[in-house]
This record gives C-alpha cells, structure tokens and sequence, in this order.
C-alpha cells in the first residue's frame, strides 16, 4: 500500500503541474491569444483525448463494482477522477476556440494517421477496449475483474500516451503541450505501477 501511495504520489504532481493550465489557458500565457484552426492538432488531439478520456473512465467505474480489492478501487477512482477533469479541460478548450467538438476527420488524422482503418468493435482509436471487452469486464468479478481491468488500462495508458506525445510535438498552444506532457508523466508512471499490480496477481500485460 505504501509503495503505491508513494508511485501514485508521483503521477499525481505530474497532473496538479498540469490541471494549473487551465488559468493560463483563459489568460492567454502565451503572450497573444491564438486560436488553433479546426484541422490543427491542438483541436484534433483535445477531440481524440476526450473521447480516448472517457472510455478510461467508464471502465475505472465499471470496475469499482466488480471487485472489493482496495488498491484497485483506489487506483479505478484516482484514474476516473484524473481522465474526467481532464475530459473537462479539454471540451472547455474547444469551446474557448469557438470549434466544434467532433470532426468529419477520421480520428488520429491530426497526427497523420488519417488512413487508420475504421474502429474494431467501438475501439476508435490506439488502446482502447472493444465493445466485447467491455461486456465482458461487466461480467466478472474479483481477481479475474482486476486483472482484465489492469490490462485494458495499461493498454489504453499506452494508447494515451502515444496520443500525448503527438501532441508534445505538434499542438502549438503551450498550455495544452503542457498538459500532453504531464500526461505522458502520469500514465507512463500507472503503466509501471499496474505491472506490480497484475504480477501480484500472477498476471501480465498484454502484448
């Protein structure tokens, strides 16, 4: 328990860096307030990253119900606290631009990926479950739940960050590459925590 307050802690101040965005973000701190084009990466990744966002959320929620292991619960709350506010961000960014919050453009097309084939069964995008997998999380409980809960989200975790780091790279707006990169932080320390969690459970990830 200590060892994962102490790696939880750690992701945790990697957000808090991040959540303070959102003050600069209406103030303007890049000097002249700028607004991204509907077809630039700062629009696309916010559109990507909060529907990315709330798959992560439905299934922490999911999980909270199927298991009565505290350290899991604990961390099914901080990731759907966590994804949730940042879901929130990022809508309320697009708002601020005066763009809309879905696009004709096929998703990961703003990191040029515009030729990824259509979503498998409701996985829109890299690292996010499939319908059928989230039907079947719904159905288990107790140490099966868990360990299919922790290796969807270490998958949907790498997902997110391949996603963020696009960001880092692309967007234009420093505070949403600041976000992108305090998200990178903070899954890439649960992807590490969530292997300690799936071989105490004599599970792995999946390849």
């Amino acid at each position: 328990m200590r060892r994962y307050a102490g790696r939880l802690a750690g992701a945790v101040a990697a957000l808090l860096a991040a959540v303070g965005a959102i003050t600069y973000a209406v103030a303007g701190d890049d000097g002249a307030a700028r607004t991204p084009a509907a077809d630039s990466a700062d629009a696309g990744f916010a559109r990507d990253m909060a529907v990315h966002h709330q798959q992560a959320v439905e299934m922490s929620y999911i999980v909270r119900d199927r298991t009565e292991d505290e350290e899991v619960r604990r961390l099914a709350y901080d990731i759907a606290q966590t994804q949730a506010n940042q879901r929130g961000m990022l809508l309320g960014w697009l708002d601020l631009w005066g763009l809309p919050k879905v696009s004709s453009d096929p998703p990961m097309a703003w990191m040029g990926m515009g030729d990824m084939p259509a979503g498998e069964d409701g996985a829109l995008m890299p690292g996010m479950a499939t319908d059928a997998e989230l039907s079947r999380l719904q159905k288990l409980d107790g140490k099966r739940a868990e360990v299919l809960y922790l290796q969807l989200m270490t998958e949907h975790h790498r997902g997110g960050v391949h996603m963020a780091e696009g960001c880092v790279e692309r967007c234009a707006v420093g505070v949403e590459k600041r976000l992108a990169q305090g998200i990178v932080q903070a899954q890439r320390s649960e992807i590490g925590l969530m292997a300690d969690m799936l071989r105490e459970r004599g599970a792995a990830p999946r390849s």
